[in-house]
């Protein structure tokens, strides 16, 4: 057997040892040979070698007298090796990056502090020389902005209306001019995947943003936008939220929390 050939065999069968982990991972109950088989379309006596090996190894369990199987410890200590090193800063940027270039606009990414979202990260395209002047540190209000906006419309509904209890709450009398656009705004993530805000927090800029988890389940948010007057509402909606849609799905992608449904 040639060098190529088993270098093509072992590429083989490590995709599909992967893909009956990922099968196992996904199984609401342990699982037989016979169903990840029949699931993968890998043959069954394939599949029964692979679980076998990936038992010994420790990445699956067995049941206890039966051919079922649940993932391994050995997965569990490779996932906190990757939590204890992750740096969701660091693996946003260069996808937050192009999409300041691509959009010609500044982008920045944010967590919530009690009723702000504070930036982490802030940056500016090359090609453009007036951009919003947002640096780390700015503060941002989670009723008016943009990122806060979408920070507040993707969280689970009892803490979304504990969040919004307190934006009344301290709101006082300016809740009835927030309010509208406010639960417009979540109606509007729903349905677009984003929020906007268009001179609400701040008369002269127009921005969208959409919220994002890490794989310890921490949320940010990231927005982008500019001048209102170099960016009406036209050019946000039109032309820059498919980019920002599209660098939402490889965040997603990237830090292992992308939606199936």
């Amino acid at each position: 057997m040639s060098d190529a050939i088993g270098g093509k065999e072992e590429v083989s069968a490590l995709a599909r040892g992967l893909a009956l982990l990922r099968v196992i991972g996904m199984a609401s109950a342990p699982i037989g040979n016979r169903e990840l088989a029949d699931t993968t379309g890998i043959p069954k006596a394939t599949v029964s070698r692979l679980t076998a090996t990936l038992v010994s190894a420790g990445y699956l369990r067995q049941s206890q007298d039966s051919e079922r199987f649940s993932l391994g410890p050995a997965l569990l200590d490779m996932s906190s090796r990757y939590l204890r090193h992750f740096d969701l800063r660091t693996v946003a940027r260069p996808h937050l990056a192009a999409l300041s270039e691509a959009a010609g606009v500044s982008v920045h990414l944010g967590v919530r502090d009690e009723l702000d979202m504070l930036v982490i990260d802030s940056l500016r395209p090359r090609s453009v020389v007036i951009s919003s002047r947002i640096e780390v540190g700015t503060r941002m209000t989670i009723a008016t902005s943009a990122a806060g906006r979408a920070y507040l419309a993707a969280l689970p509904e009892a803490e979304q209306s504990e969040l919004l209890a307190q934006i009344r709450i301290e709101s006082g009398e300016s809740w009835g001019v927030i309010e509208p656009g406010l639960i417009s705004s979540l109606d509007e993530y729903g349905a677009l995947g984003y929020c906007g805000s268009f001179g609400e927090w701040n008369p002269h800029i127009h921005a969208i943003g959409f919220a994002l988890e890490g794989p310890r389940g921490e949320r940010y948010s990231v927005s982008c936008g500019g001048p209102a007057y170099l960016l009406p509402k036209e050019t946000m909606v039109g032309r820059i939220a498919p980019l920002l849609l599209e660098t939402a799905q490889r965040l997603a992608n990237e830090t292992g929390t992308l939606s199936l449904d």
